[in-house]
This record gives structure tokens, C-alpha cells and sequence, in this order.
């Protein structure tokens, strides 16, 4: 309703400055228009085209302005209306998607309680990798249970050094072996198998930690 009523006030504003610019157009020539009654047809027909030439160029004029401000008027809505829409979509990937800051919140959340899993499972394993300052590679093999031996927690750096600090604490050998550390931590996810072609590499460092343990075991 309002709409219309400012579409309808504009409309008036226009109809009255084209007729005020008509005026002025013609008002210099009024009093030749009251005499062409007195002039001949063709000179008549001269000083009619010449003041609805120029009536036509100010109208003209008038409407090319008007013309302009509104396409300038229409280009501001139009930009308008997309940093709007813009808005809009975030507005609704948020509510569909979820606040990007809450979900980093959960991931980050998730990522530590993955990693309290993992560290509670170093001093259930049978030997500790090391790179040996980079990496760290936590393998468990149960003959009864597993089918190839597993990775139960893999780190680098700071991690690294924590699995290692846990594995002391609980006397899970460490053995330094740079390329298997690299190839086990490159190759196998936590909780994975590790792949056929470090069976025997892993076998054999399994069964010096046995030995090693062993012998332990006979000197107490």
C-alpha cells in the first residue's frame, strides 16, 4: 500500500514538472500562438514544429535525468539486495550447517579425546618405534585376537616424545629403528594393521623384544 502511494506521488511530481517545463518552453511564444490565426498555414505549421521541438528537447532532457538517477537508484537496491542475500546464505549455512566456530569447538574437543584413547593404550603395548626424536609408533600384537600386529598409537614431536614418556613409565621397550618408524607411521592408521610388506620387519623387531624380555624375566 505504501509502495503505491509513493509510486503515485511520483508519478504527480512527474506529469507537473513536464508540465512546468512546457510552460516555460512556450511561454516566450504565447502570444505568437494567439496570433496564428492571422498567419498562413505554412508558417503556421513552422511555429508549431519549432515549439514542439523544443517542448520535446526539455521534456526530453527532463526524462533522460530522471532516467539516469533511476538506474542508479535500481543498481544501489540491486547491490544492495545481493550483500543482503550474501548475508542470507551464511545465515542459512549456519542453520543448516552449524556456527563453523561450534564445530571447530567439537573437532577440537574430538581430537583430545581421541588422543587421551590413544595414550591410554601405550602402556598395553609390546614395543614402542622412535624415529628417534621426530616419530613414535606404538605396535600391539594378541596372536590370540589379532591377525598381523597393530598400530595402537603413532605420534610426532610433542606426541612423539609423550608416547615415549608413557612407554618409560610402564617399561614398554623403545627401540630406535629410523625407516621402519617412517614407513609404519607413513602407511598405518591408529588402530590398523600394518601393511603385508612390513611383516617381516616388524616380526623380527617383535622377536628381539620377546628375547629381551625373556632374559629379563630369567636374571629376576
Amino acid at each position: 500500500m505504501l509502495k503505491g502511494l509513493v509510486e503515485l506521488a511520483k508519478s504527480l511530481i512527474k506529469i507537473f514538472i513536464v508540465l512546468w517545463i512546457i510552460y516555460i518552453a512556450i511561454k516566450n511564444d504565447l502570444w505568437v500562438i494567439v496570433s496564428t490565426c492571422n498567419l498562413d498555414l505554412w508558417s503556421t505549421m513552422k511555429l508549431t514544429a519549432n515549439i514542439v521541438y523544443k517542448v520535446a528537447m526539455r521534456v526530453g532532457m527532463f526524462y533522460f535525468v530522471v532516467a539516469l538517477f533511476d538506474y542508479m537508484y535500481q543498481r544501489f537496491e540491486f547491490l544492495k539486495g545481493l550483500r543482503m542475500s550474501k548475508q542470507e546464505i551464511k545465515e542459512e549455512y549456519k542453520r543448516l550447517e552449524g556456527d563453523p566456530q561450534i564445530k571447530q569447538r567439537i573437532r577440537t574437543a574430538q581430537r583430545e579425546m581421541a588422543q587421551r584413547r590413544m595414550m591410554g593404550a601405550v602402556p598395553g603395548a609390546d614395543v614402542v618405534v622412535t624415529n628417534p626424536v621426530h616419530l613414535a609408533v606404538a605396535l600391539k600384537y594378541d596372536v590370540k585376537v589379532m591377525k598381523a600386529p597393530e598400530v595402537i598409537a603413532k605420534g610426532m614431536r610433542l606426541i612423539a616424545e609423550r608416547i615415549k614418556a608413557i612407554a618409560e613409565e610402564n617399561r614398554v621397550p623403545i627401540v630406535e629403528n629410523q625407516a621402519l618408524a617412517q614407513s609404519l607411521y607413513r602407511t598405518t592408521q591408529i588402530n590398523q594393521e600394518i601393511p603385508l610388506e612390513l611383516y617381516k620387519a616388524v616380526a623380527e623387531l617383535l622377536a628381539f623384544v620377546y628375547n629381551l624380555e625373556k632374559k629379563r624375566k630369567k636374571r629376576h
